[in-house]
This record gives C-alpha cells, sequence and structure tokens, in this order.
C-alpha cells in the first residue's frame, strides 16, 4: 500500500521531544518573567491525561490505516500523489480546512462537544493545556479525513500531516505570546485568536475554530479578535483532576438525559442535537450566567503532603512507559504494549488521586507498583539490561517507600 510502513515510523514519537522541549521553554520563561500561568496540579491532570490518550493514537493509526488504506486502493481518483512541497502544502490546507468544520461541530453538536470538551475544561493556557485532549476527539476528527484518500493521498501522509497540524495547533496554547504582526493575525491562526477560542466570555463562545490559517473564520462568520481579557474553562466542567472524569464527563450528562427521556427517539437524537437541546420531558436548561473573574468557580482540591517531587518524577516515567507503548521500535509486543496502556492509565488515574487526596489512592498505588515492577521486567527482558534494572528497582522503591510514608490519611 505505502511505502512508508507505519510499523517504522509514528509521527507522535517525533513530536514528543519537541512537545516537551517547548514546555520546558515555557516553564522556564514564566519563572524568569515571574508569569503565574502555569499551576502545578492542572500541568500534572493535563499531563496525564496527554499520556493516557497516546495510547488511543495508536488504535487510531491502526483504524486510519484498515479503512483509510481500503479507501486509497479501491477508490483513489489520482493514481499517486508524491510528497513534494506543493503536495505538502496542498495535504495541509485541506486538513485545515476540514478541522475547521469538524471543530465548529464540535461546538454545535452534543455528541462532539463530548469529545471536544475534555480540551476546555482547562482552566488555564499554556502548553500543558495543549495536551489536554479527550480519548474520543481523534475517533472523531478521522471520521472526516477520509475524503482525502479518494482524492489520492496516501494513509500515512495523511496520519503524518494530521499530526503536524496538531503540533501546529499545540503552539497556540500560551499566553506568553501577543498578538503579532498585522498581517500574520489576518492569515494564520495565532496564540492571541486562540485564547479568544479557549474563552468563556460570552463575546468568545464559539469563535475562532482555524488551527493552521484564521481565514476560515474570517470566511465563515465565527471570527472575533482579542481585547477584553480571556477567561478560561467550560460552562458545567467537572471539578476534578481525574482523567476518567475529564475525559466523559460530558457524555455522562447526556447518557443521564438520554436514560430520562420517555420517547425512545428523544433517546437517540440528544446525542446529535445542538447543545442545550432537551428531550420534551424534563426542563430546558436554564440561562448561562456568564463567567467573570469575580465568580469563576477554581478547581481548588488540596493534594497530599510532599507530592511535587513525586509526581515531578513519575512523570518522567510515565514519559518512557508511553515511549515503550507507542514507538514503533519498542521490544515490547502487541499484548504487552496493551497490558502497558492498562499500567499508563492506572498511573495517572493514581496522579489524581495524590493531587485530591483520595483515601483509595494508598492501596492503588501501592497495587500498581505491585504491578509494574515485575511487568516491566519481562516485557522489557531486565535480568540482561543491570542498568536498567537497576534504575528499575530503585525508582520504584522510592515510590513505596514515599508512598507509605505521606500517602495516607
Amino acid at each position: 500500500m505505502d511505502s512508508v510502513s507505519f510499523s517504522t515510523q509514528n509521527i507522535y514519537t517525533l513530536l514528543t521531544p519537541l512537545a516537551l522541549f517547548f514546555i520546558a521553554i515555557e516553564v522556564g520563561l514564566c519563572i524568569y518573567y515571574k508569569k503565574n500561568y502555569i499551576t502545578f496540579s492542572e500541568a500534572v491532570a493535563n499531563f496525564g491525561t496527554a499520556l493516557g490518550n497516546q495510547t488511543v493514537n495508536v488504535l487510531v493509526a491502526a483504524g486510519v490505516y484498515t479503512v483509510y488504506g481500503y479507501l486509497w486502493e479501491h477508490f483513489r481518483l489520482i493514481d499517486d500523489i508524491p510528497m513534494n512541497v506543493p503536495n505538502f502544502l496542498i495535504l495541509l490546507l485541506g486538513i485545515d480546512f476540514i478541522f475547521y468544520w469538524v471543530h465548529r461541530w464540535g461546538h454545535e453538536i452534543n455528541i462532539m462537544w463530548a469529545a471536544h470538551s475534555p480540551h476546555h475544561s482547562a482552566q488555564e493556557m499554556n502548553f500543558f493545556v495543549a495536551l489536554r485532549a479527550s480519548v474520543t476527539q481523534r475517533l472523531f476528527s478521522f471520521f472526516f479525513f477520509w475524503p482525502l484518500t479518494i482524492i489520492g493521498f496516501r494513509p500515512f501522509d495523511i496520519y503524518m500531516m494530521t499530526g503536524i497540524h496538531l503540533f501546529i495547533s499545540f503552539l497556540h496554547h500560551t499566553e506568553l505570546i501577543p498578538k503579532l504582526w498585522r498581517w500574520i493575525e489576518f492569515v494564520f491562526t495565532t496564540p492571541s485568536h486562540h485564547r479568544v477560542h479557549h474563552g468563556v466570555n460570552f463575546k468568545y463562545l464559539d469563535k475562532n475554530y482555524g488551527e493552521f490559517l484564521i481565514i476560515w473564520d474570517r470566511l465563515f462568520g465565527s471570527f472575533e479578535e482579542e481585547t477584553d481579557k480571556v477567561i478560561y474553562g467550560m460552562y458545567g466542567q467537572a471539578q476534578t483532576w481525574n482523567p476518567i472524569s475529564i475525559n466523559f464527563h460530558y457524555y455522562r450528562i447526556l447518557w443521564k438525559d438520554a436514560k430520562a427521556a420517555t420517547n425512545w427517539w428523544d433517546k437517540i437524537r440528544i446525542w446529535f442535537m445542538p447543545l442545550g437541546w432537551r428531550p420534551a420531558n424534563l426542563p430546558a436548561k436554564p440561562p448561562l450566567e456568564e463567567i467573570t473573574l469575580q465568580n469563576q468557580q477554581r478547581i481548588s482540591l488540596t493534594p497530599f503532603a510532599k507530592s511535587k517531587v513525586y509526581l515531578s518524577l513519575s512523570a518522567v516515567f510515565g514519559i518512557i512507559l508511553m515511549l515503550l507503548i507507542i514507538s514503533p521500535n519498542s521490544p515490547w509486543t502487541t499484548l504487552e504494549k496493551i497490558m502497558g496502556s492498562v499500567l499508563l492509565w492506572h498511573l495517572i488515574i493514581n496522579w489524581s488521586g495524590i493531587l485530591e487526596a483520595k483515601d483509595w489512592l494508598f492501596i492503588s498505588e501501592i497495587t500498581r507498583i505491585g504491578l509494574t515492577v515485575p511487568l516491566i521486567f519481562v516485557f522489557s527482558d531486565l535480568i540482561d539490561k543491570p542498568v536498567w534494572l537497576g534504575i528499575c528497582l530503585v525508582y520504584h522503591t522510592f515510590c513505596l517507600i514515599w508512598t507509605m510514608m505521606f500517602f495516607r490519611k
């Protein structure tokens, strides 16, 4: 099918170090200039959500190569489109145009807002927020890029370009960059434009959907200039750092309304109706009260004491575990990667337990450590890698001692 196989290349493996580099730069600049743009708890929650979601990208890639590969093999209009500079730009523009509408529908249709809303539940604007996406948003996005295969673009090139497109949008999530030159602001999506997109100010709601070009918003009437101070977050968000709740909060709201509906047709169509629509037998949602700096309810939960060092080291371990799962050069088998994904999700769920000082965390973290060490030992064949074996044992011994000392109420 494609001269470059997914098994030998994964765009997210390449982009991960770049994203971490920009995060480090932003953190350093915030410290240097004394800017309070990043809070530790939200950064950890965002980072954990990102690590968990990378396990889903592997499944998305498999689906893309199966479905898109079939369409490309049997229905493409152009026999072969080489990835030279002009075709690279055409594909980027095609993905950007499709994504504008996918993004817009993600704010207008219930089930698509359920997939997209976790990204908007962040109450800050920084590169950590760029990592906060739902496990279902990537799946929904790839339902719409298939026309590009009919034109003749190869599935690998589409998957690669969506990764590049995603990284472009990553760079918009910062408050450190002010408005840029007028012609750049007119054509391209900038951090200023995307700050507006994340705002809950009434004048900013459902604006600036473009990821690469802002001209789509100017053409289709969804553009708004950044003028007032942007207030970040979403209406009716979950007050938690738990990645499961973050990912499925709005799905639970829709499910509850669907169960309460007495008309079977309402039970089905609620998922595809505009935001705010409710079944006929349920009361209408009250009008929104605008969130302001004075009335905003920030997520404020007290973590266990002495947790910052532990969570920082755990984040490093999480990156290593994620790369073992998503890297095409990983020595792990498919089954081992699936089991590793379960370990990774257990890890990031426990991070929320630490951040919220949950009673269940102590047993859960002891269990996680007890499962992780032997599985990594077997999966990575550490008996023949004494240095890595030593690091693994020292780190998890530290985790065990720290948990015993500090993570019990």
